[in-house]
Formats: C-alpha cells, sequence, structure tokens
C-alpha cells in the first residue's frame, strides 16, 4: 500500500474514532442500553482496525429517544430508505446505529451480556467477541464472502470466541461453514474444533472445496 493511501486511511480511521466517540459519550449520559458492535467492535477487543462505517446497536424501543439525543448534541442524524437502522454524521465519518437484526427488533435483553472495555479513553459497552463473530458470519452471502478480510480477524480475535457457539448459530448458512472449515483446515480454531458439524454438511463443504 502506498504511502499516500496509509495517509488517507489514517485520516479516515481518525475520524471514524472521534465519531465512535462522541456518539459513545452521548448514549452514555442518556443512558440509554447500547453496545459497540461490527468491526469496530473487534476492533476493541484486539481486531484490525476496519476503515469503514461505526455500528452501534440500540434496543428498537429506544430508536426515537436516541435520535433526538444525539440531534440535540449536534450531532448530524440521518434517517435512511432502510428501516434497521438510522445514521449519524461528523464531518465525513459515519456511524449506523442498528436496532434491528435481520427481520427481529432489537431488546434491550441483549445488552446484558456485554463487555465494558475502556475504547479511546471511553468505558463503554462492546458486544462480545463471540456475539460479533456470530453476527459477522451470519451476514455472510453470495455477494458479501470476502474471506480474505474476515481471516485477518478471526485469527486475531480467536482465542476470545466461543466457536462452538458461532458454529450452532450460523450452521444453516453455507458460507459460514465453509469459513468456520476453512478456520479449522489452517489450525485457527485449536484443539475443540466445533468442525465438522455434521457428517452431510461437512461432506458438502469437501465436495466443494474438492471440485
Amino acid at each position: 500500500m502506498s504511502e499516500a493511501s496509509n495517509g488517507t486511511n489514517g485520516h479516515l480511521q481518525h475520524g471514524l474514532r472521534e465519531a465512535l466517540k462522541l456518539v459513545a459519550v452521548a448514549l452514555k449520559e442518556g443512558e440509554l442500553p447500547f453496545a459497540l458492535a461490527g468491526s469496530y467492535g473487534l476492533w476493541a477487543h484486539g481486531g484490525p482496525e476496519p476503515d469503514h462505517d461505526v455500528d452501534f446497536m440500540i434496543a428498537e424501543e429506544d430508536a426515537a429517544r436516541a435520535k433526538d439525543l444525539l440531534a440535540d448534541r449536534g450531532l448530524e442524524v440521518v434517517q435512511p430508505p432502510e428501516d434497521w437502522l438510522f445514521k449519524v454524521y461528523v464531518d465525513d465519518a459515519m456511524v449506523d446505529v442498528i436496532h434491528r437484526a435481520g427481520s427481529e427488533p432489537i431488546d434491550r435483553a441483549r445488552f446484558e451480556d456485554v463487555d465494558q472495555i475502556e475504547v479511546e479513553s471511553v468505558l463503554m459497552p462492546v458486544q462480545s467477541t463471540t456475539v460479533l463473530m456470530s453476527d459477522k458470519l451470519g451476514a455472510l452471502e453470495e455477494h458479501a464472502c470476502d474471506f480474505g478480510r474476515i481471516l485477518p480477524v478471526a485469527r486475531a480475535v480467536r482465542e476470545q470466541v466461543d466457536w462452538t457457539y458461532v458454529a450452532e448459530q450460523t450452521r444453516d448458512n453455507p458460507f459460514a461453514v465453509a469459513f468456520l472449515y476453512l478456520l479449522d483446515l489452517l489450525g485457527i480454531l485449536g484443539e475443540g474444533s466445533p468442525i465438522p458439524l455434521d457428517a452431510p454438511r461437512t461432506a458438502r463443504v469437501e465436495s466443494i472445496a474438492g471440485a
């Protein structure tokens, strides 16, 4: 990567970290249940820093209040056509505030089992590595399955993840199953690997690998 690209990424990441901090502080002061999620959640646990938007999760019942709270702090709040999130802009940095996961509304119970981590000098709730990896693999599909981007993340946080839970939660997603199989082949899952999940599914993955 060129020095110019490194400089551009560094500028973007600095802006994203500042936006992350501003949104987290506002939600904390408003005493709303929330958690840092997505790639920046994994970064907080020791994964590589991403260069795209920050994700927070809140309960659907708190979405309207969260919008007002963030707008009152002078942040630009935008409702896109999608009804499962809203966006917050801090200069050029974008933060997604998600209140529906898939087709299901997020409820406050999701935030009962989170990790408290100091991120950019702010103590905040962060989704666990196990939940974050389960969500990330569960989102893999035909047009979004770049294993090259996920592999360094999985390697960095591998010892913090309950891979058996991840395998159980994503067993119906063939792209997730294939990625877990790859992790096992690379020795990333370690002893007690949940792969093979079951004979028919493993046979299917092996047949793809041998094609």
